[in-house]
């Protein structure tokens, strides 16, 4: 299944998108938008131009587990997406994505306007392969 892996952001949004096989999440780009609306409708865009079946969003959890502010705004994304999309929507913890991406930019020595281009789009690679390997392990539970 293809699947699409958000990460949502205040000012730039981050896609990724993984094979058919579900083995491999690869960056997709980076949605400059504001409006939830019109963000919901350029992330349901690229879901149809992909293929995807489905959509994952980086679920920005507190480090004791706990749902804030941020959580609350990506489920009611999720809802939006939903509704927008016509695509079942999950959720993935992203605690941890966006250092995890940028140490994977310290190991490459992405730097500056490059880095700050990329670095949405990568942290959304990681939540996504992270959700990969999530139904991996439940798959062979």
């Amino acid at each position: 299944m293809i699947i699409l892996g958000v990460d949502l952001g205040k000012v730039r949004t981050g896609l990724a998108v993984c094979d058919r096989g579900e083995m491999l999440a690869s960056p997709a780009g980076v949605i400059a938008e504001c409006s939830r609306e019109r963000l919901a409708d350029k992330i349901s865009a690229v879901a149809k131009e992909r293929g995807a079946e489905l959509l994952v969003l980086g679920l920005p959890r507190n480090m004791d587990g706990s749902e804030g502010e941020s959580a609350q705004n990506a489920r009611e994304m999720g809802k939006i997406l939903a509704e927008r999309s016509g695509l079942p929507v999950e959720f993935c913890d992203e605690r941890g994505t966006t250092i995890t991406a940028h140490g994977f930019l310290n190991e490459t020595n992405t730097r500056g306007k490059k880095r700050k281009a990329v670095v949405d789009t990568v942290a959304a690679t990681v939540i996504l392969q992270n959700y990969l390997e999530y139904r991996r392990n439940i798959s062979h539970k």
